[in-house]
C-alpha cells in the first residue's frame, strides 16, 4: 500500500518511502560529528598506492575474472577484451560491399573532410577545418550535439592559475591513468588546455567566476590543484550551446546531415580513407561521402553495457567508430578497463543509472554507509572510488537496498549547504537540485543512493599527438580515441581532450589536403577481406556492427507461455 511519503502523483512518486527515510536518519546522526571533523581540517584518510591496488584488483569489475575473452580477428587478434567489446568486433558489416560497387562511382556528397559525429569533438574540428579553408561534412546520428558532451556536469580542467601549471596536471593525469598512458599524447593535453579555455570564453561559452571577474575553478578526485572551470553543473550543454551557434553562423562551408549515422568506411586505391557510407535513419536510404580526409569522432561504447551495468551515455553511444577503423585497421589501445563512475543514481528508478557530477563531492558531499558512517575519501580517482562502494556493498554490509532492489550507498549532499552556506546547492548544482526535486527529493536537506554507472570508454583507436591513426586519411577526436586517460580518465579531462585533440585535427587535416596524396576509386575492399577474416578464424555470428541504436528489451512485463 502506498504511504502518504509516497504517494503516486501525475505517475511520479514523491520523495523517499518511509523506509529510507528510516535509513537516512542513521546519516542525520552522525552529520554533527563529521561536519565538526571536517571544519577541524580532519578528513577521511585516502588509500595509500598499494592499499589503492588491492582494492581495485579485488572489487572494479574489470579485474574481476570472467565476462571476458580473446578477439578473434583484426590488428588486435589474440587481445582479451570484454565480451560486449568483442562481439562489436566480432561482427559483420551492416552492408553487402558487392551491392554498392556501382554506387560508388557516383558519391551523392563531396567535401573536403567529412566528419562523423556530431557532438563536441566533432564540433571543434569542424570549426578548426573550416578556420583553415576547407569545406566540411559533418555526419551526425542523432540531432546535432546529442552526444555525451551535452550530458557533461562537472567541469573541463586546465592549468591557468599562478600556483598551478601543466606540469601538474600532467602529472595527475599520469597518475590517475596508472601511467599507461601515451606520454606524448598527455603532454599535448596539458600544454593546450591553457589555450583551450581562452578559446572557449572568446567563442561566448559562460564560465563560472567571481564578483571580481576571476575563474572559479575547483579540485576534483585524483588533482592536486584547483583546475576545473565550470558552468553550474551543465558546462557541457554550454559549451555545446555556443559550438552548435557558431556552426550554423558559417553554413556555407560546414554542412551537418542529422539522423545519418555512418555504416562504413571507404577507401581508394592509395590504401587511404577517402570518405564513407552512411545510413539515413529516417528515410533508411544509404548515400556516399568521398572526401579528402575522415575525422572519426563518434564518441564512446556506453550503450553496449558492459558487465550489464546501467550508464550515463546518451542513447546513440554504442560503439560505431571503434567497429568501423578496426575493420579499416587501426588498433586499439587501452581498452581492457572502461570507467564506472562512482555516483550514479540509484533511486528514483526514473533517474537510474544518469550520472551525479563529481563536482557534488567536490564542493564537500560524503561517502556514507547504511550505518551512517562514512568509509573512503569523497575525492579519490574514479576507478578506486567505485571499487570501495562496491566492497562496501558487497562484503561489508554496508549498502542500502531501494524499493527497487537496487542497492547503493548514501551520498551526504546537504553537507554541502552545512558546509558552504544555505542555497549553495541549488546554485552550484542547479539542473541535479531540480532533476530530484521533480521527484520529490530535497538534495540540499536528504542524501542522495549512488552505485557505480558505466560513464566512459578510457581506450580507443590509436592516434598520435595531431589525431592521426595510422591509415593515411583517416583521424580521430574523443572519445573514440585512446592512449589519452590510460586505464582510468580523471574528472574534467574528456572535455579538454575533445577541444585539444578536436582543434589539432582540425588544423593537421588541412596539412594532410594540401599534401594531395589521395587516389580517386572508391572501394569496400577492407569489409570483403575482414569478412574472409571472420570466416577463416572460424567466427561463427549473425551480428552485424556498427550497432546504430541499443536494441533494448522491455524486461518489466515478461511474456510467459499460457496455460492450455
Amino acid at each position: 500500500m502506498l504511504t502518504k511519503e509516497s504517494k503516486m502523483v501525475e505517475g511520479q512518486a514523491i520523495g523517499y518511502p518511509p523506509e529510507l527515510k528510516k535509513l537516512i536518519r542513521a546519516v542525520e546522526q552522525t552529520r554533527p560529528e563529521r561536519l565538526a571533523r571536517i571544519k577541524a581540517n580532519q578528513h577521511f584518510p585516502r588509500l595509500t598506492r598499494e592499499e589503492g591496488e588491492k582494492v581495485l584488483k579485488s572489487y572494479h569489475p574489470d579485474y574481476r575474472p570472467g565476462g571476458r575473452r580473446r578477439l578473434k580477428v583484426g590488428v588486435n587478434k589474440g587481445e582479451i577484451l570484454a565480451d560486449e567489446v568483442a562481439d562489436l568486433l566480432e561482427s559483420y558489416s551492416r552492408i553487402d560491399p558487392d551491392a554498392f560497387d556501382n554506387r560508388l562511382k557516383k558519391p551523392d556528397y563531396e567535401t573536403d573532410v567529412l566528419i562523423l559525429g556530431g557532438g563536441g569533438a566533432g564540433a571543434v574540428a569542424a570549426l578548426f577545418a573550416r578556420q583553415n579553408g576547407l569545406r566540411v561534412v559533418i555526419a551526425t546520428k542523432l540531432r546535432h550535439g546529442d552526444s555525451n558532451t551535452i550530458m557533461a556536469e562537472g567541469g573541463i580542467q586546465a592549468a591557468d592559475r599562478p600556483a598551478d601549471s601543466p606540469y601538474y596536471h600532467y602529472l595527475d593525469t599520469m597518475g590517475g591513468g596508472h601511467f599507461t598512458n601515451n606520454p606524448r599524447l598527455v603532454k599535448a593535453l596539458t600544454m593546450d588546455a591553457p589555450l583551450i579555455i581562452q578559446w572557449l570564453e572568446g567563442l561566448g561559452v559562460m564560465f563560472d567566476k567571481d564578483n571580481a571577474g576571476n575563474m572559479i575553478e575547483l579540485k576534483g578526485g585524483g588533482i592536486c590543484r584547483r583546475r576545473m572551470h565550470s558552468s553550474a553543473d551543465m558546462i557541457g550543454a554550454e559549451i555545446m550551446r555556443v559550438q552548435r551557434d557558431e556552426i550554423r553562423n558559417h553554413p556555407e562551408e560546414i554542412q551537418v546531415l542529422e539522423f545519418s549515422p555512418a555504416v562504413e568506411l571507404l577507401i581508394d586505391e592509395t590504401k587511404a580513407v577517402s570518405g564513407a557510407v552512411l545510413y539515413n535513419l529516417e528515410t533508411r536510404e544509404y548515400s556516399i561521402v568521398k572526401a579528402k580526409a575522415v575525422i572519426m569522432a563518434t564518441g564512446g561504447f556506453g550503450r553496449l553495457h558492459i558487465q550489464g551495468f546501467p550508464t550515463t551515455n546518451h542513447y546513440g553511444a554504442t560503439g560505431d567508430g571503434l567497429a568501423l577503423a578496426y575493420r579499416a585497421g587501426v588498433p586499439l589501445v587501452n581498452m581492457r578497463y572502461a570507467q564506472y563512475h562512482p555516483t550514479g543514481t540509484v533511486f528514483p528508478e526514473q533517474n537510474f543509472g544518469l550520472l551525479i557530477t563529481e563536482k557534488v563531492r567536490t564542493l564537500g558531499a560524503q561517502f556514507i554507509n547504511a550505518r551512517g558512517r562514512e568509509f573512503a575519501h569523497p575525492l579519490e580517482p574514479r576507478d578506486i572510488a567505485s571499487s570501495c562502494i562496491i566492497r562496501e556493498c558487497a562484503e561489508k554490509s554496508g549498502g542500502v537496498t531501494a524499493p527497487t532492489s537496487h542497492y547503493g550507498v548514501w551520498l551526504d549532499t546537504p553537507m554541502i549547504d552545512l558546509l558552504r552556506g544555505k542555497g549553495t546547492v541549488e546554485k552550484e548544482l542547479s539542473a541535479k537540485y531540480l532533476q530530484f526535486k521533480r521527484y520529490g527529493i530535497d538534495i540540499s536537506i536528504e542524501p542522495i543512493i549512488v552505485y557505480p554507472t558505466l560513464h566512459y570508454q578510457n581506450g580507443g583507436l590509436e592516434i598520435d599527438e595531431w589525431g592521426a591513426t595510422r591509415i593515411s586519411g583517416l583521424f580521430a577526436a574523443g572519445e573514440v580515441t585512446g592512449g589519452i586517460h590510460g586505464d582510468n580518465r580523471l574528472m574534467g579531462n574528456s572535455l579538454l581532450d575533445i577541444h585539444v585533440f578536436g582543434r589539432r585535427v582540425g588544423v593537421k587535416v588541412s596539412e594532410f589536403i594540401k599534401a594531395g596524396k589521395k587516389g580517386n576509386r572508391l572501394s569496400l575492399g577492407h569489409v570483403r577481406s575482414y569478412h574472409d577474416s571472420l570466416i577463416k578464424t572460424g567466427v561463427k555470428t549473425k551480428r552485424v556492427a556498427p550497432i546504430l541504436l541499443p536494441d533494448y528489451v522491455h524486461r518489466s512485463a515478461p511474456v510467459y507461455p499460457r496455460k492450455s
